[in-house]
């Protein structure tokens, strides 16, 4: 492919050099740069690309898209100069790949919570529907049936419509895919063609890399600012900040609630651990997936496929059967009727949501145990506030450690301590040892009692200082309550 079609589409301020010249990859790191590649000199929150040209144009780079020219001594090169590296590197992503996202319905779903439930229902709902479908999610993405493993919520532009390229020629009709705020902030989702938007929900999150709320709140709006006059812009209305994903989009607009009227309404009639029983737009349907999150996820979900032209009826019929995304409210029962709950819960909000699920559906007599950490090298706001809404919502809670990352595990297990009130105290254990925590609630725990393992969900993995071990919160729930098969 030639330098002058992928540059369709990027605002150039300058250029140095040919660009009726072949090209062979695109890199924006600098390590894989080899003969007549395009190297991105991207400024990231770690280093920055433009150090790195010389290095290089060694390994033989043959353009470079940079943001500041260097001192140019080798005119066979070409540079072009760009406002954003970024941006530049998502639209030439996108026309590498043949711009795939153009050729199929491609569907984003942004906030804090219900992200990866959402996607990973429409995805199975409609493979269900007969079509060729992917997705790109935080546990795994997908290509009809196969399997890629998944390393970011949302992956980097080159990964990403390399991905979307191998679901068109596949055959997908279809794609969801979670759009993270990161995503979006670092131009991830650039020169992408989406057929629509889904917001599910902003609660306190990712200060760490977005500093305050309101630029966490304006990372999710940009997605939608961005949607083209022919897709759809759903947004959930019982959320505060719903409407605001809706005021500059030029997208048509439409509601979902379970508290006001809106486009897609739900009632819930009943909620038990065997599922939820909706009226779902004047449908009686029961669902496998439980709690008042799932049911703004499960509807959620059905606007989406209402407003992709699906038939109603099949729709809730298809989705009464389906269960939810692996690690969200992932439970077991023992021989003696004690409940094991994974979930992904890892915000104050959404350990509140499951933590009030239970309250909801418990019959008063039982104890609720929680286990529950805050990972390192992330927003240190939340973890006294972790804490303090674990405590409030449960008889017992054990504070441990999550994925500490190059953090001491005991540091942050105390600034969690930090929010438990001197009342809450004397139900609250700190156990540095994850599986030594998991097993004492175990041990704690009397037959029809409650355990919840909250913050890592789906993942098989704890890291520390920088190593990833293996570790799986059910699987070590099913070794100690060893449930009937």
């Amino acid at each position: 492919m030639q330098l002058q079609d992928l540059l369709y589409g990027v605002t150039i301020k300058e250029l140095v050099g040919k660009t009726d010249r072949e090209i062979n990859a695109l890199n924006f790191d600098s390590r894989k740069v080899v003969k007549d590649d395009v190297f991105f000199a991207v400024v990231g929150t770690v280093a920055d690309g433009h150090q790195f040209i010389e290095q290089t144009i060694k390994q033989g780079a043959g353009v470079i898209i940079c943001e500041n020219l260097p001192e140019i001594d080798d005119y066979t090169v070409t540079y072009v100069k760009v406002e954003d590296t970024s941006v530049a590197l998502g639209i030439m992503a996108g026309n590498y790949y043949g711009n795939p996202s153009a050729d199929l319905k491609l569907v984003g779903i942004t906030g804090t919570n219900g992200k990866t439930t959402i996607a990973t229902i429409l995805f199975k709902l409609f493979k269900d529907l007969g079509y060729k479908t992917g997705l790109l999610s935080t546990v795994e993405n997908y290509i009809n049936d196969t399997v890629v493993i998944a390393t970011h919520t949302t992956p980097n532009p080159i990964a990403l419509n390399q991905l979307l390229r191998q679901m068109v020629d596949a055959g997908c009709d279809y794609c969801f895919m979670e759009v993270s705020s990161h995503a979006v902030s670092q131009h991830r989702i650039e020169g992408l063609t989406f057929a629509g938007g889904v917001f599910s929900n902003i609660t306190h999150d990712h200060l760490d890399f977005h500093k305050t709320f309101d630029a966490y709140l304006k990372a999710k709006k940009a997605f939608f600012d961005g949607l083209p006059k022919a897709a759809f812009a759903l947004t959930n209305i019982d959320d505060k900040n719903g409407m605001v994903m809706l005021q500059n989009t030029k997208a048509y607009k439409k509601t979902y609630a379970l508290k006001q009227l809106a486009d897609f309404k739900a009632k819930i009639i009943e909620n038990q651990f065997s599922g939820l029983h909706l009226d779902i737009d004047n449908e009686d349907v029961f669902f496998k997936l439980v709690g008042s999150f799932n049911a703004y996820n499960l509807l959620a979900v059905y606007g989406t496929a209402v407003l992709l032209e699906q038939d109603k009826l099949k729709v809730l019929t298809l989705l009464s059967r389906l269960s939810g995304a692996e690690g969200r409210f992932d439970y077991i029962t023992s021989a003696d009727k004690i409940i094991g709950i994974v979930d992904y819960a890892h915000t104050p909000d959404a350990v509140q949501n499951v933590l009030s699920t239970i309250a909801n559906i418990r019959k008063g007599t039982e104890q609720v145990i929680t286990v529950i950490g805050c990972g390192g090298d992330r927003d240190k706001t939340k973890r006294p506030i972790m804490a303090q809404v674990a405590c409030d919502w449960s008889d017992k809670v054990i504070l441990t450690s999550d994925n500490p990352r190059t953090e001491d595990p005991q540091t942050i297990i105390s600034e969690m301590e930090e929010g438990v009130s001197p009342t809450n105290k004397r139900k609250t254990l700190s156990i540095l040892d994850r599986r030594e925590a998991i097993k004492t609630a175990c041990h704690l725990a009397k037959p029809g009692d409650i355990i919840l393992v909250a913050g890592k969900g789906h993942e098989k993995y704890q890291e520390i200082n920088g190593v990833r071990n293996h570790f799986d919160d059910k699987e070590i729930l099913l070794e100690q309550l060893k449930p009937i098969s």
